[in-house]
């Protein structure tokens, strides 16, 4: 295959372009994408592209996946997630995608909505006029208990600040998992590998004492955990082992918890700086709901909602951007891929793309209302949950669980950003506010 060099940014003799990316992963590959729809990189020894069009993003998730694993981040990460849908390959993640996805069935997720929106109001009812929130430590801790009791079937608010930190170090620790060797250095007696290995047993002691708990029982207990133990391969019959039950449910804790409690926090950010925005939705909700809870039978009904929630993860998609290892050489907009390199895309990025979005980096749910959502997934360019076998097995629950909180939050309370609040980004497995979210919060007057 005759190869060509993609243009590319000058790199460091030693690491190539891994340090400009680790100092700034959305600027640095922002900037890739000024160079055309395929740019070079070099991670110290390893051939790398950032591709930024859509035709190629369909390319990689879609058409030929199969030539592509997980990228070096989340390979390197299986020590502390095991074997989940999020890190494993092939038959194996097959298998387990095929045990699952009953736990995601429309019927299912409906008995979920009437505790996410009660674990809202109770949240909400306890600020205070004019007090100023750390909304991403609030949005992280109701987040929590939502995973708890619909995997668990339990009200985890109890454990909350000691999960919630081993969950924040587990994230933390990510920046770790891409340095050259971390696999070895994760053995040596670091603080940062103590850390990390403290928040792992952490959360293993929570998930295992419920597993062996429900294993005793054998019973459904209308929860994601119960799904997991009773679920059965429809070819071989056999069901999971308590290791392969633990690293599902890791799996769907970070992604219940992490990536949902993120994408609360930059939406009602947003709405804090957006007010006619905010008088929108409202005039919806009071519309609507008329001061009550909303229900999963409101969630198609509260269109503009989903638009707010749309927008907000069109400009700050948690999944801010996804790895690929081509495990065969390929080609990408007639560039050779070698096997072995690394295939970089980002949401963040082509969701900012001025080709494919009018007033690209600007807040307009109104989009939304003359582009449909499904379509814009169809057409790659809005993928903040993936596209093809590798998808977030759990979206339908997340467009649920967000239109159901925006809802509670936006109908009882407005919103004011700090005055001293700094903004900026943490780019880690997820995307969040790097200086954190205070918020002032003020009681409206609703129906």
């Amino acid at each position: 295959m005759k190869s060509r060099n993609a243009p590319t940014v000058r790199g460091n003799i030693f690491g190539g372009h891994f340090f400009k990316f680790r100092k700034d992963p959305t600027g640095f590959l922002t900037s890739l994408s000024e160079l055309g729809d395929v740019a070079g990189m070099r991670m110290f020894n390893r051939p790398s592209f950032f591709i930024n069009h859509p035709d190629l993003i369909r390319d990689v998730l879609v058409t030929n996946h199969s030539k592509f694993h997980k990228g070096v981040a989340l390979q390197r990460a299986k020590p502390l997630l095991g074997e989940g849908l999020l890190t494993s390959e092939g038959e194996r993640h097959l298998r387990h995608r095929r045990m699952i996805q009953p736990a995601f069935h429309k019927q299912r997720i409906a008995e979920y909505a009437a505790s996410m929106s009660e674990y809202a109001d109770d949240l909400c009812a306890g600020w205070r006029e004019g007090e100023t929130l750390e909304i991403d430590r609030e949005m992280a801790r109701l987040t929590l208990r939502i995973v708890g009791k619909t995997l668990f079937g339990t009200d985890v608010s109890g454990a909350a600040d000691e999960v919630g930190q081993a969950m924040t170090d587990l994230m933390d620790r990510f920046d770790f998992m891409l340095l050259p060797f971390s696999n070895y250095l994760e053995k040596l007696p670091l603080a940062a590998a103590r850390k990390s290995r403290n928040a792992r047993a952490n959360l293993d002691s929570v998930i295992f004492r419920v597993i062996e708990e429900r294993r005793k029982t054998e019973e459904d207990h209308g929860d994601l955990l119960s799904m997991l133990l009773l679920a059965q391969d429809e070819n071989s019959g056999l069901g999971m082992s308590d290791k392969e039950v633990r690293d599902e449910a890791l799996t769907l804790f970070i992604a219940g918890h992490e990536t949902t409690a993120n994408a609360l926090v930059f939406t009602l950010f947003l709405l804090a700086q957006n007010p006619k925005v905010a008088a929108e939705l409202q005039g919806e909700l009071d519309a609507v709901l008329a001061g009550r809870l909303p229900t999963f039978e409101d969630v198609p009904k509260l269109p503009f909602t989903e638009s707010v929630i749309a927008e907000s993860m069109r400009l700050f998609p948690p999944a801010w951007a996804l790895g690929r290892l081509a495990i065969e050489e390929h080609s990408l907009g007639g560039f050779h891929v070698p096997k072995g390199s690394l295939i970089i895309l980002s949401p963040y990025v082509i969701h900012r793309d001025s080709r494919f979005w009018d007033r690209a980096g600007e807040f307009v749910p109104d989009r939304w209302t003359r582009a449909s959502i499904r379509q814009k997934g169809q057409e790659f360019v809005y993928i903040p949950f993936s596209k093809g076998v590798r998808s977030c097995v759990g979206e339908s629950f997340a467009w649920m669980e967000l239109i159901l909180l925006v809802s509670v939050f936006a109908s009882r309370w407005n919103f004011k950003l700090h005055p001293e609040q700094v903004f900026g980004l943490k780019p880690l497995m997820t995307l969040r506010p790097k200086f954190g979210m205070r918020l002032i919060c003020e009681k409206r007057n609703a129906v």
